[in-house]
């Protein structure tokens, strides 16, 4: 009897922790919003993504592009943001710029046979509903001395007073009006000729510091400084990096207005230490102070349409937690859209810090975000990381997290116009699944939204579990293949503009699966 009564205690306190365990995870359980930004960084960069190594054939790396996009869009990703431009170099035709030797092995060899990368790579994108999102590095020139350019009309050689080494790579010097306006001008060369979807800048502007050795860049200040004290040097280069986001902001929307730029920080502006409008951190080194990028002052200005701050350690870090700079980044005031980078390759990552052994970090990361109410989404770096399933997190992403098609979250202030709603839709079974139809009356239309209801009606068009798919408004057809036997489903339709403003929805259309046999 005393036995029995020891281990009924046992099991009731087993059970109280199972309670609370579940009670736990119903409080952190969420609804996917509907409309979020859900993006992967593709690295070409010493083929840290895509290609996997310079000089495959054309081939070789469509099918490794294609694989990479396919993963991502069963991940549920909506956008990739593309390094095409890594290294003063091109991944696109340029005449400005040389052909990537991490395309072709080559600096200046164009793709043989012939094709136009960039091209292929956005329509790709765009077949899977995807937003393309070209991403430059404005100054880095040269990551590498043994990867000299061989062609002597390279700009490192035409144009070397541009240049100054610092530590083992090159970089243009953006103290040097002609820089601004070049980088100014490779940027609007791609926005004219490409359908891209943004431009979009990383973290590194003026260098990460090198500890004991000033950048390089006395002669410039010398001549183009002439405003600034020497001891007012840093707030010279601050205004150099503010004069081209300005220029690039204004020369973007005025070829495309509905072009978005975007930059993707470093995760601190400034400490508190420094800074009372700073962030509850402590990092080495930030934007302001180290890579003289003033973020803060671009979002106050709207020369940018959104921010995505890369939050690339863990929730409790304790020099640079990400919840608490998280919070920091939702309350700065900004009339665009703020976005998270999170650190997917550091997911189960050998040596390092015990928090990314855990699966549930980057999932908790989502959630975390989620709750704040200007974070409209986020990105991962990298790609390949994500292609590897780190500890299960792409499979979290696809069956929980991002199970659901989510909308790109619109942006009003580059354009409101609505497409008019899709027409005359109609439904026929077919024996391998339900075929829809539908007229585009619209020709402004992107995309398409095609949501699906269980029963005689349509239901919640807000609630992303009825979003059946996304897909080009060129196409004006789709088979369901998911459908059960027997039961009833209710069809809609809503087109999209490029900036992802939604039209009303179609007229629904009710249907009973009876799927045909195949005809013989």
């Amino acid at each position: 009897m005393r036995g029995n009564r020891k281990m009924k205690g046992i099991e009731k306190r087993v059970l109280v922790v199972m309670i609370a365990l579940v009670s736990g995870l119903s409080a952190f359980a969420q609804t996917a919003p509907k409309r979020e930004f859900r993006a992967a960084w593709i690295a070409t960069v010493k083929n840290i993504d895509w290609p996997s190594k310079p000089g495959l054939t054309v081939e070789d790396q469509k099918a490794e592009y294609r694989k990479l996009l396919d993963h991502h869009e069963m991940t549920g990703i909506n956008a990739v943001i593309v390094q095409v431009r890594p290294s003063a170099d091109a991944l696109y035709y340029s005449e400005k710029e040389p052909w990537s030797r991490y395309l072709t092995g080559v600096s200046g060899q164009a793709p043989d046979p012939y094709y136009d990368p960039l091209t292929f790579m956005i329509d790709e994108a765009h077949d899977r509903g995807m937003e393309f999102h070209a991403w430059f590095n404005p100054y880095r020139a040269l990551v590498d001395f043994e990867e000299m350019p061989e062609d002597s009309t390279n700009l490192l050689y035409t144009k070397p007073e541009w240049f100054v080494t610092y530590g083992d790579r090159m970089y243009f010097d953006p103290g040097i009006p002609e820089v601004k306006s070049y980088v100014t001008d490779v940027i609007k060369d791609v926005t004219v000729r490409y359908d891209i979807d943004a431009v979009h800048f990383d973290d590194y502007f003026y260098p990460y510091r090198i500890w004991g050795k000033e950048f390089p860049d006395s002669l410039s200040f010398a001549t183009y400084g002439q405003d600034f004290e020497l001891e007012q040097k840093d707030d010279w280069r601050r205004e150099n990096v503010n004069t081209v986001i300005q220029m690039l902001n204004d020369t973007i929307k005025s070829v495309k207005p509905w072009v978005k730029f975007g930059i993707s920080p470093f995760g601190v502006w400034r400490n508190i230490a420094d800074d009372p409008r700073g962030s509850d951190s402590d990092a080495g080194q930030t934007n302001y102070d180290d890579l003289f990028a003033d973020v803060l002052l671009w979002m106050e200005e709207g020369w940018i349409d959104y921010v995505l701050p890369q939050l690339y350690l863990h929730i409790d870090h304790p020099k640079l937690s990400y919840s608490k700079v998280l919070k920091w980044w939702n309350e700065q005031p900004f009339n665009g859209h703020v976005y998270v980078g999170h650190a997917s390759y550091r997911i189960g990552l050998e040596g390092a810090d015990s928090a990314w052994q855990n699966p549930s970090e980057v999932p908790d990361q989502i959630r975390l975000s989620r709750e704040l109410e200007n974070i409209q989404g986020g990105a991962y770096f990298s790609a390949k990381s994500m292609l590897q399933n780190p500890l299960g997190f792409s499979d979290s992403l696809r069956t929980d997290l991002y199970s659901t098609k989510a909308l790109i979250p619109a942006m009003s202030w580059l354009g409101r116009k609505i497409p008019t709603m899709p027409d005359s839709i109609s439904a026929q079974n077919e024996f391998d699944g339900v075929y829809l139809n539908w007229q585009m009356p619209d020709s402004t239309a992107k995309y398409v939204a095609i949501y699906r209801f269980e029963g005689k009606e349509t239901g919640d068009f807000e609630d992303p579990k009825n979003i059946l798919d996304i897909q080009r408004a060129s196409t004006t057809f789709y088979v369901d293949k998911s459908v059960q036997r027997r039961k009833k489903y209710t069809y809609a339709v809503t087109a999209l503009s490029r900036l992802y403003n939604e039209s009303k929805p179609s007229k629904g259309v009710m249907i009973k699966v009876s799927l045909k046999n195949p005809k013989k």
